[in-house]
């Protein structure tokens, strides 16, 4: 049988040595290897080895478990790149919820990260990213959907910064391609 090796760490040690030694004065001889092994757990604050060894290889599957990455809809990709044009600005709303959401994504990467815009500033960045003539409807959305916060007076902006969904991701990764491809 192989032995995995342990780790085994204490927080405080002039705990666990107290501990430790408590539970060797009662003994009139030494202890054994899983005796010993046992008395270190408890010491470490374990019911007793097995359940030290239980919590180390849990973790340890905990840890080495990926996340499965998150599938692209890649056809609702190539649908939203027909609402942007060559400079990937916004041509027109979405229709469907599911594509605005996209959409108002795009335009919440075009939003400097951590500064605090105004109202006016807010609105010059929204204006130049789309072409239907609707800042407003831009900047309200991406407040309702918790993309973008603003004080109660609204007079300033911040993007909250969040994880954008897959297709979002992805969209925005062939609109900049786009316009690397474009530019040179």
């Amino acid at each position: 049988m192989s032995k995995t090796p342990l780790s085994f760490y204490v927080s405080e040690i002039s705990v666990f040595a107290r501990t430790l030694r408590r539970q060797l004065d009662g003994l009139e001889r030494l202890p054994s290897h899983l005796e010993m092994l046992n008395l270190l757990t408890k010491a470490g604050g374990y019911r007793n080895f097995q359940h030290f060894r239980a919590q180390q290889e849990a973790q340890r599957t905990l840890s080495s478990v990926k996340s499965p990455a998150p599938e692209v809809d890649f056809q609702l990709v190539k649908r939203l790149l027909r609402f942007f044009d060559d400079q990937g600005r916004l041509i027109r709303w979405p229709k469907k919820f599911a594509q605005r959401m996209i959409c108002l994504w795009v335009m919440w990467s075009r939003i400097p990260a951590r500064a605090t815009l105004s109202e006016r500033q807010m609105n010059d960045l929204l204006d130049g990213q789309h072409l239907f003539g609707d800042y407003a409807l831009l900047r309200r959305e991406m407040v309702d959907r918790a993309l973008v916060s603003r004080t109660n007076d609204g007079r300033q902006y911040r993007r909250l910064e969040v994880q954008p969904p897959a297709e979002a991701v992805e969209l925005l990764g062939h609109l900049r391609r786009q316009e690397a491809s474009r530019s040179s």
